[in-house]
């Protein structure tokens, strides 16, 4: 029978979900962890507190995995970034029968999404709020682009996760550049407005469990000042990257409005809703039905999202919580030497 305490994290590169995903076990101290990923290379590898950690198969992945927690007599898994929710939520039912749970949102909320079009189809259909979107598959959208909101952003639907490939377009020439880029290289392109700063942007978890409960979320006010948490910044306006840090305090008109949101998808298990505040509403431009890389910004501040979920998933139990401690969060980069000798294969 596997061991209940025994949990292992699916994808622990460095500065990454996975790694911060660690963080918050190591900081409950009520399991062991166990960590896997397609590199040896990856950072979570050479971490101290893991009991063991294994290179899995890129091209067998999921079958890889399972037979890794068959093996290892793991309890439950977490998947450590948008490749491994994905592809691991939707074999959910093939861990569950062989005893392992993998800790994640329902396989239709993570398939809706990862496909930024019909994620932003599926809130305009249930009425929240969303920025001005158009997707452009082929030449004939692209074509059909007219009054476009400029500035605006210009991404790929599916695998945007640390905000890579998305473009500031000043105006429309660089939209339908930008736009066209993305369709040559295969991808269909989402033009989407540009919502300012004026009112702030906010990343605020939200934490349902698995019978739909809502338990509870944190909000935190996204800072710029440093250029680990900026990927774009032209006198047009300015894009966040996938490293958040800011304040964390109440921030109740946000916090509902994104529990609204997570309660309206369906969500059962973590979500974090990015967004921009524009009159007082928030409005998501990415939302992500899993942990997220400033899960453990939320952890420092006393909600433990990841243990907490832990807890419900194996025990039924909900967790009491203290309020969050109010106050700046920040991060940066860390470094580690390994040994030639010490690389995992």
């Amino acid at each position: 029978m596997p061991d209940v305490s025994k949990v292992m994290v699916a994808g622990i590169g460095g500065a990454s979900l996975g790694t911060e995903i660690l963080k918050c076990l190591r900081d409950a101290g009520r399991y062991r962890v166990y960590g896997c990923d397609i590199s040896g290379y990856a950072y979570g590898h050479y971490e101290k507190n893991i009991a063991e950690t294994f290179v899995v198969s890129r091209k067998r992945y999921v079958e890889s995995v399972l037979e890794l927690c068959v093996t290892v007599g793991i309890r439950v898994l977490i998947p450590g970034g948008d490749e491994p929710a994905v592809l691991l939520g939707l074999a959910a039912a093939d861990f569950l029968k062989a005893g392992v749970h993998v800790a994640a949102n329902s396989p239709e909320v993570v398939a809706t999404c990862s496909n930024k079009k019909r994620f932003f189809e599926r809130m305009q259909a249930l009425g929240l709020p969303t920025p001005w979107t158009v997707a452009v598959q082929d030449r004939h959208d692209l074509e059909a682009l007219k009054d476009i909101p400029c500035p605006c952003i210009i991404k790929p639907s599916t695998g945007t996760g640390g905000s890579r490939f998305v473009f500031m377009a000043s105006n429309r020439p660089e939209a339908l550049l930008y736009a066209e880029h993305l369709l040559h290289n295969g991808h269909t392109a989402l033009v989407q407005e540009y919502i300012g700063l004026e009112e702030g942007e906010f990343t605020v978890g939200t934490l349902s469990f698995p019978d739909g409960r809502l338990f509870g979320s944190v909000a935190m006010q996204r800072l710029f000042n440093a250029k680990l948490s900026v990927l774009v910044s032209t006198p047009a306006g300015l894009i966040s990257s996938g490293y958040s840090q800011g304040l964390i305090g109440d921030f109740a008109e946000v916090r509902t409005q994104a529990e609204k949101i997570a309660k309206t998808l369906g969500s059962v298990g973590p979500m974090n809703i990015q967004g921009r505040v524009r009159k007082g509403i928030l409005i998501p431009f990415e939302i992500n039905p899993r942990f997220s890389a400033s899960t453990y910004l939320r952890a420092m501040a006393g909600f433990n999202e990841v243990d907490m979920y832990l807890q419900n998933l194996l025990y039924g139990s909900v967790p009491l919580v203290a309020p969050v401690r109010p106050g700046y969060y920040l991060r940066s980069l860390t470094e580690r030497y390994v040994g030639k000798e010490e690389i995992k294969q």
